[in-house]
């Protein structure tokens, strides 16, 4: 039986696994983590095209248990007063991001993957006898193919492509919180998108009793990590002036709060090298605006499954990936970047 190594132990790797294990493919995950590499306090939207592609490996039964529908979002401006009201059909699903981790690594081991954690990947070569991947902690596996899944700053994209192109800083914070009591009413299955006069701001009041929001806000690049506190403040100042609800929201948001740069890569030359292939952020990653970077990952574990199934030869199979998910995605890039330029306005939740 081929054995894939799959570098990432995210929702690209963990989905790669279990859509590999449905052609034959066995598969160990490499995770640099030992927890798993939860992203703590994110959380997400997988939207209908992700959750068609976990019900193509069996997989969506257990999202679905841990997560809660999207259904409805409202536009809202400044002032709070309602500019539009859509629905999102088909529904997508929100849960947090170390939920969808969790789920699908559970998975994953129940269908028999291994999970190795706290590997770090430093190298790996390509021989005759396939792939030697070489981790920080001295360890080397071998396999007979290599999934690049190790997201936004790949070390498997620089392997392949030492002139690959390095992460894009988008001109924004993206900052996520819970606040507590339920404030901003939504309906549990609904968001509701603040354009504020200086901020866009999104929220939802899923059955857990708390507000789940984010924001994301034009700033210079950190280079540091930020405590709560600053990103409480930072939110505050940006909705002061506004009479919408994010300011009250964000007021009764304690110490769970989180935020970080926003980044994406619009194109990358080189998916693969013929022994080693790209997937998710690693390949094509997007700002949340369109909220589709997890859809975009588990698309690209149910194709590059499906290619390696139908095709002998690696590169040949890696082609087809490709040639299949470069474009889609490419696009859906470019259009999460317009949207986070405020050329449109964004439908959905984050991704």
């Amino acid at each position: 039986m081929t054995t894939a190594l799959i570098v990432g132990g995210g929702i690209a790797g963990t989905a790669t696994a279990i859509a590999l294990r449905t052609v034959g493919v066995s598969s160990v995950i490499c995770e640099a983590y030992p927890s798993g590499g939860e992203d703590t306090g994110a959380f997400l939207t997988v939207m209908h095209n992700g959750m068609a592609a976990l019900h193509q490996i069996e997989a969506d039964r257990a999202v679905i248990d841990a997560s809660h529908p999207a259904n409805g979002v409202s536009l809202l401006d400044a002032s709070g007063s309602q500019l539009e009201q859509r629905r999102i059909d088909p529904p997508g699903r929100t849960l947090t991001r170390a939920a969808l981790y969790r789920v699908l690594q559970d998975e994953a081991a129940r269908r028999g993957v291994r999970i190795d954690r706290g590997r770090r990947l430093v190298d790996a070569t390509a021989g005759d006898g396939g792939v030697r991947a070489s981790f920080a902690d001295g360890s080397a596996v071998q396999g007979d193919l290599l999934v690049g899944a190790d997201g936004l700053h790949s070390v498997v994209r620089g392997l392949i492509d030492r002139d690959a192109p390095r992460p894009r800083y988008t001109g924004q914070h993206v900052v996520y919180g819970y606040a507590t009591g339920g404030r901003g009413h939504t309906a549990p299955d609904a968001y509701h998108m603040v354009f504020g006069s200086r901020a866009f701001f999104g929220y939802t009041t899923p059955p857990d009793g708390r507000t789940w929001w984010f924001a994301r806000l034009d700033a210079t690049e950190l280079t540091q990590r930020m405590r709560p506190e600053h990103w409480r403040h930072r939110v505050l100042d940006a909705f002061r002036d506004d009479s919408g609800p994010a300011a009250e929201i964000v007021a009764a948001t304690g110490d769970d709060i989180v935020g970080s740069n926003s980044y994406d890569i619009p194109t990358t030359p080189k998916w693969h090298n013929g022994s080693m292939v790209l997937a998710g952020d690693a390949a094509h990653a997007a700002s949340p605006a369109a909220a589709q970077g997890a859809s975009m990952a588990l698309e690209d574990a149910v194709a590059l499954a499906r290619c390696l199934g139908a095709h002998g030869d690696l590169r040949k199979a890696f082609d087809a990936y490709e040639s299949l998910r470069r474009e889609p995605t490419e696009e859906t890039v470019a259009a999460s970047s317009r949207m986070s330029n405020g050329g449109t306005r964004s439908p959905t939740g984050p991704s």
